[in-house]
This record gives structure tokens, sequence and C-alpha cells, in this order.
């Protein structure tokens, strides 16, 4: 079952939120993955995270356009955003059907009091894809991660290259940046990561800290979580240990990623165009 309209909303939301963490989820798989479409690992990522339901026939709804232009179009608009009639993309019996169990037969009956007509003369076929047409509009709305990115490497690579070796090479090697751009699927992951780097899964690029109590004894391990109240370690042997932030507790941070940090508070789109242009070239 798909969600209600207020689900389908605060999901609209939510995704604009969640969208950069999904795309550094696909990124990850790295140079192993297959070459498949970003856009669809994206799509898939953000229907999972959100819940959507079960993906529309988009070979239905292609099957249904025709029927749907010539018969609710004019009330529905083109995309069943809305025109003389209520647009359709929240609508909660849009939302709760699947594929067409319950449209199908609404459709079917119509609504003749609220000055919907019956459409008996379709086949229960057309019926269903009509539902199928709806579903696509939907998902062509709500799952932001279909979205395809298009026109990004649109920079000066000179400027680009300038930019990097004035700001990025203090910290990086050329090796670091040798083939970079095959590396990924597509320059908006390029672009993603440069700017806002995943972390590995093999802690690599993890937070780390050294907490110094007031007897002078120190613990230093990976940083998992942190409070005001408490700090979480896990040491080079694997052991957990938990520290209270109180009085006399001393707690020294290193984030191998706080230069990017820094660098996202002052970074300019000219500036990350640019560099995303000359990174592009590093094939």
């Amino acid at each position: 079952m798909r969600h209600p309209a207020p689900k389908f909303a605060f999901a609209l939301g939510l995704t604009l939120l969640m969208i950069s963490a999904i795309g550094q989820q696909t990124q990850q798989a790295g140079e192993d993955a297959p070459k498949v479409n970003a856009g669809q690992d994206r799509a898939a990522a953000t229907r999972t995270f959100l819940g959507l339901g079960t993906p529309p026939d988009r070979v239905a709804a292609v099957r249904a356009a025709p029927i749907y232009q010539q018969n609710c179009a004019f009330c529905h608009g083109t995309q069943a955003r809305g025109a003389t009639g209520p647009g359709l993309i929240t609508s909660d019996l849009v939302l709760k059907d699947d594929h067409g169990e319950h449209l199908a037969p609404f459709f079917k009956a119509g609504r003749p009091e609220k000055g919907m007509p019956a459409f008996g003369q379709l086949t229960n076929q057309q019926l269903v894809d009509l539902a199928e047409f709806l579903h696509v509009q939907v998902e062509d709305v709500a799952n932001r991660g279909a979205y395809e990115v298009q026109d990004i490497v649109v920079g000066d690579p000179a400027k680009g290259q300038a930019y990097f070796m004035a700001n990025c090479m203090t910290c990086h090697t050329a090796s670091t940046f040798l083939h970079i751009a095959s590396k990924f699927r597509s320059p908006d992951q390029l672009q993603r990561d440069w700017v806002w780097p995943s972390r590995p899964e093999d802690h690599s690029l993890a937070i780390t800290a050294t907490v110094k109590t007031a007897t002078g004894a120190a613990v230093s391990g990976r940083v998992t979580q942190i409070s005001d109240f408490s700090i979480t370690l896990i040491s080079s042997d694997g052991q957990m240990h938990v520290i209270e932030r109180k009085s006399g507790i001393h707690v020294q941070m290193n984030d191998p990623l706080a230069a990017h940090q820094a660098l996202v508070m002052t970074l300019r789109n000219d500036d990350m165009h640019d560099v995303t242009a000359y990174l592009e070239l590093l094939k």
C-alpha cells in the first residue's frame, strides 16, 4: 500500500535532506561496482529509504498516456497536477493503490455526482494502465533520487586547476587524484565526493580523539559517539570506552575531513564548478 497524502508530503521534504547521504551510499561501491545508470541507483536507494511502495509499471503508463490525455487531462492536467479539476498527485485514493486494485474499479464506476464520468467503455487492462500512469506521475514528483543531474561540467578546467593547486595540494598528493574521474559513475558523484567526502567503511577517515583525565591517564581511539555529557571511543585493541565529560577531562579531537568541512563554508559555486571540470579531465 502506498502512503497517504500527509506521509507523502513529509517524504518530499525528507528526501531533500537525505538525498546527499543516499548519493554517498551509492558511490561507496567504487570501481568494483557494475557500471549501471547512476540515476537508477539513486532512485532505488531513495525509494527504499522513503518506503514509496512498489515501483510503477512505466510500460503500462506509456500505453495509458493517450487514454489519459483524451479522457482526463482537460480536467486534471496533462501530468495530473490539476486544471479545472483537482490534482491527483496527493490523492489518497491514488497513493493507497498499488497496481489498480482500487483505482480500476473507481475509474469504471466514476463519480457522476461530482462531475467525473464512468469509464465503463475501457477494458480492465486499460483501467489498470491508467492507474500506473498516475503512479508514474507520483513517482516523478516524490522520488527525487530519480532526477537526472545534467550539465554539471560547466566550469573552466584551467581555473579549476589553479584553485586546486592553491587549496588542495597542502593535504593531498598528485597520486591521490590519479584517474579520479574514472572512479565515479557520474560527474555529480565526483563533485559530491571532493566537496564532501564520504567516510570509508574501513574507518581510514574516522574521527579520532585522545581523552586525558585529571589524573593524567589517556585513552585514544575512534569516536563513535560524542555529546556534552560523554564520549565513546573504540581503542586500537577493539575495546569500547565510555568516558563522562566532567571537570578535569580534556578531549583532543582529530577529524581528517575537517579541512573539507571548513572549505564548504567558503567555497564559491564558480570555484566548485571549475574544480569539478578540472577533475573530470583526470581519467
